[in-house]
């Protein structure tokens, strides 16, 4: 059943995507639309299935299902289909959020983990069409949370809302957990993946923060791979600054530590599957890494391979 929703879903939004390509905008499918209330209404599932069914397909996902990948198109036409599901079913969402907070202490078992991923679900429908109710819940859920897992998921949503919340949230999570490396890293990482178009001016403020440390290849692979592989829209930013970003901190690393630098180096490798003016650029960056004197043996080899 989650297969066959995965596969009606990927179907659906890529059908969107060529819309987008071609007329600039979106048309709601409402049979899926109609599929996820199914889901939604069914009282029979249990709960982290529940979650797991509501889920839509991923951009990176949907990405790798497309021969020439239109990051902006996809990031387009999800984020209208969730919207459009968010604001269907406000109501229903905010009821099965409601329906699967817990009263009781904290526990990792299944029935719990599987409640507050479905709350999780929820949320994130509800909060969908970013704006002030949706963002209050988010920001409720936050201050309230007894668990990692419920504060970690509400910043991760804040982390893409227009609101004030979201800074105080980051300042907050920070001074909690400054002194938890592991919680510091997801918090690195959570800003780098921002869907939000300061994306990567927020991430270059945060290579000068007290946090980062570009010798720990745990915080590079936190911030700069949070970015460059897990924030496609913004990465691929069709003025390319976000190629420029992954060029200059490749060149810094290749002196620090080449192993790091040689790993992060894929998404620009992968210029072939992009249209003609991201190739362009990325084969741009790539060229002027591999002209750096003294450039280690293993970049040389992954940018060889790559422009060969």
């Amino acid at each position: 059943r989650w297969e066959a929703g995965r596969q009606y879903g990927t179907k659906v939004l890529l059908g969107m995507v060529g819309q987008v390509q071609q007329t600039g905008s979106a048309v709601i499918d409402d049979r899926y639309v109609e599929a996820v209330a199914a889901i939604l209404a069914d009282q029979t599932l249990d709960a982290m299935f529940k979650a797991m069914a509501l889920s839509m397909p991923g951009e990176s996902y949907l990405a790798d299902q497309m021969e020439t990948v239109d990051v902006d198109a996809i990031h387009q036409a999800r984020e209208a289909m969730r919207v459009a599901v968010g604001e269907r079913y406000r109501d229903d969402w905010l009821a099965l959020y409601r329906a699967n907070e817990i009263d009781a202490p904290f526990s990792p078992d299944a029935a719990q983990a599987g409640q507050r991923t479905l709350k999780g679900a929820a949320l994130s429908y509800y909060a969908a069409p970013d704006d002030a109710a949706g963002a209050a819940l988010v920001a409720e859920q936050y201050r309230g949370a007894d668990n990692m897992t419920d504060r970690l998921t509400a910043l991760v949503m804040l982390n893409g809302l227009e609101t004030p919340e979201r800074d105080l949230a980051m300042t907050d999570f920070y001074e909690r957990f400054r002194d938890d490396d592991l919680v510091v890293n997801k918090w690195l990482g959570v800003q780098g993946m921002t869907p939000r178009a300061d994306a990567l001016d927020r991430v270059t403020a945060l290579l000068d923060h007290e946090a980062f440390n570009i010798r720990n290849p745990n915080k590079v692979y936190a911030l700069i791979g949070g970015f460059v592989m897990g924030n496609p829209v913004n990465f691929h930013r069709r003025d390319g600054a976000g190629y420029a970003f992954l060029a200059d901190r490749l060149i810094e690393l290749d002196g620090i530590n080449p192993q790091v630098a040689a790993r992060l180096v894929d998404p620009l490798g992968r210029w072939r599957r992009q249209d003609t003016g991201r190739q362009a650029l990325m084969k741009s960056e790539l060229e002027r890494i591999r002209s750096r004197e003294n450039l280690s043996p293993d970049l040389t080899e992954k940018i060889g391979k790559s422009l060969a």
